[in-house]
């Protein structure tokens, strides 16, 4: 097998190595670019009502089309505060359980918030959103438990509010997988440093674990709303209808209308969006170096203090 390794691929070829192993993403990225241009294509092209075909000249009507209707402003901001909202519950749920899996000392308690995390993973986003039509419907389970008090049933479902907790409860195992490993990468012995300086659990965690863990938080908010601005399947279910997501708005203009230009420009303008609010936000939260400048700073000055305090407690 060595001998055949080096015909097919002789030594001096050693420096395209790490090359070939990025080779299937590489793949990837240029499929997806390529049916990024041509959907660019299609934006750019009228809808001819006569032959419900696409037409040869490029023109951008679609896009004033798109931002001319209320309905498009109406459901982007929908879509944006919804996404906004959904990402800061999600990830304060998701730190404490990210501390909590990290911290524990007892290995079954460990154990059982790993099968928590990841159980929802073998369950489809559509089987969960279903699962939620039974708990919160008008016959559901918690309007029976108000049943049983007495109380009239609530509108619960095909709400905004149900919306966000369904996607809450989507995001949450993935905001949990991305700060588990900036809180591994926090040493523990920072904390048992500065409770032993004094300091309170509060001040610990504002002055330590979150800065340190800025980057995981970054990285977690950054995924969890753009999967939440691009997401279809939570809002058509829990929303029925009432509270369209900026997806099925392209939906509806690809299958519904048949206008693959139309559909087209609305997607572009999703990725427009999605793209610049992205950057936004590790722009004034801070990229990863930023955050590992102030992570960093915030050691050295815990690790200092440390040591003064040693320094002073062997004088004395």
């Amino acid at each position: 097998m060595e001998a055949w390794r080096s015909r097919l691929w002789p030594q001096r070829l050693a420096f395209l190595d790490g090359w070939m192993l990025l080779l299937p993403a590489l793949l990837l990225v240029a499929v997806l670019v390529v049916g990024l241009v041509e959907i660019v294509d299609m934006s750019l092209r009228s809808l001819d009502r006569a032959t419900f075909l696409l037409g040869e000249d490029w023109t951008l009507a679609n896009y004033a089309a798109a931002l001319s209707r209320r309905a498009t402003w109406v459901i982007g901001w929908r879509t944006l505060w919804a996404s906004l909202v959904t990402t800061v519950l999600t990830l304060a749920l998701a730190f404490p359980y990210a501390y909590a899996l990290v911290r524990t000392p007892n290995a079954a308690w460990r154990r059982f918030l790993l099968v928590s995390l990841f159980l929802p993973f073998f369950l489809g986003q559509v089987v969960r959103a279903y699962g939620w039509l039974i708990v919160l419907g008008r016959q559901g389970l918690v309007n029976s438990l108000l049943g049983l008090a007495g109380i009239e049933p609530w509108p619960l479902i095909y709400t905004p509010p149900a919306v966000v907790l369904g996607l809450v409860q989507y995001m949450l195992p993935f905001a949990v997988l991305m700060l588990a490993p900036a809180m591994t990468a926090i040493p523990e012995e920072l904390e048992l440093a500065s409770a032993s300086l004094g300091a309170g659990w509060v001040r610990t965690f504002t002055n330590v674990v979150l800065p340190l863990a800025r980057p995981g938080l970054v990285a977690a908010g950054v995924v969890v709303f753009t999967l939440t601005f691009t997401e279809y399947a939570i809002p058509q279910i829990m929303g029925g209808g009432k509270f369209d997501f900026a997806a099925q708005a392209v939906y509806e203009a690809w299958f519904s209308t048949s206008d693959a230009g139309q559909g087209s420009a609305l997607a572009v303008l999703v990725v427009l969006v999605s793209t610049g609010l992205t950057a936004l936000m590790l722009a004034l939260l801070g990229g990863r170096a930023a955050a590992g400048r102030v992570g960093r700073a915030a050691a050295a000055d815990l690790s200092a203090a440390g040591m003064t305090a040693a320094g002073t407690g062997a004088a004395r």
